[in-house]
C-alpha cells in the first residue's frame, strides 16, 4: 500500500460538525466527537483541518458561500448596493426552516470563536462601506438591512414565532423600505396642459 490517506468527504465532516453544534453547542465540537459522528478517524479529521479553529473557519466559510449564493439568485444583474440589499432581504424572507436552524447554529459557532468575528465584521462592513449614511436614501437602506437581519436572527434562534402569512407581511414591509427610497418616489403626474380648443370650450361653459 502507498500509505496515502484515503479520500475524505469534507462536506460530510462539515455536515456532522454543524449537527454537533446544533445539538450540543460549540463546546461539544471536539475532534473525537466529530470523528465518531462523521464515521472517520480522528487523524482523518486532523489531516483535513489541523486545528479546531480551522474547522470552525471552514464551517463558517461554507455557510457564507451558501448564503451568498442565495442572495445572488435574487440579485440577478443588479450589482448596485440597492440591488444587493433588496436581494439580501428577499433571501432572508424566503429562507426555510432548515436554513434558519443552520444560521442559528453557525452564529453560535462564530460567537464561540472571537478571533473569527473579524470575518463577520468585514462582511457587514462591505455593505456599509457602500452606503452613504448622510443621505436619506442611504440611511433608509441601512435601516431596511438592519431590520431584516434582526427579524431573520430572531426567527432563526426561535425567539420570534410568526405564522407564515405574518412573516411575509413583516418582511414585505421591510422590503418596501428598500424599494421606496426618498428621492426615488415617482411624483404625481402634472395636469395635462389644455390646448386652445379646450380653453375656448371652458370659456363657453362659463
Amino acid at each position: 500500500m502507498s500509505g496515502r490517506p484515503r479520500s475524505i468527504d469534507r462536506d460530510k465532516i462539515l455536515d456532522a460538525a454543524e449537527e454537533i453544534v446544533a445539538q450540543h453547542g460549540a463546546a461539544g465540537l471536539t475532534f473525537d466527537a466529530l470523528a465518531k459522528a462523521a464515521g472517520v478517524t480522528k487523524s482523518g479529521v486532523q489531516y483535513c483541518y489541523g486545528t479546531r479553529g480551522n474547522l470552525l473557519r471552514a464551517m463558517i466559510a461554507r455557510w457564507g458561500e451558501s448564503f451568498d449564493a442565495a442572495i445572488a439568485a435574487h440579485q440577478g444583474d443588479d450589482d448596485s448596493i440597492e440591488g444587493l440589499i433588496r436581494a439580501h432581504i428577499a433571501a432572508e424572507r424566503d429562507a426555510d426552516e432548515a436554513e434558519n436552524a443552520r444560521s442559528a447554529t453557525m452564529m453560535t459557532a462564530l460567537l464561540q470563536s472571537p478571533e473569527d468575528m473579524e470575518i463577520s465584521r468585514a462582511w457587514y462592513g462591505s455593505y456599509f462601506a457602500r452606503l452613504d449614511l448622510t443621505t436619506p436614501e442611504g440611511l433608509q437602506l441601512a435601516l431596511a438591512f438592519l431590520a431584516a437581519e434582526g427579524a431573520f436572527y430572531l426567527k432563526s434562534f426561535r425567539m420570534l414565532d410568526l405564522p407564515p402569512e405574518d412573516w411575509d407581511r413583516v418582511m414585505g414591509a421591510i422590503a418596501a423600505l428598500a424599494e421606496t427610497l426618498p428621492g426615488t418616489v415617482t411624483p404625481p403626474a402634472a395636469p395635462a396642459a389644455q390646448g386652445p380648443a379646450s380653453q375656448k370650450n371652458d370659456r363657453a361653459a362659463d
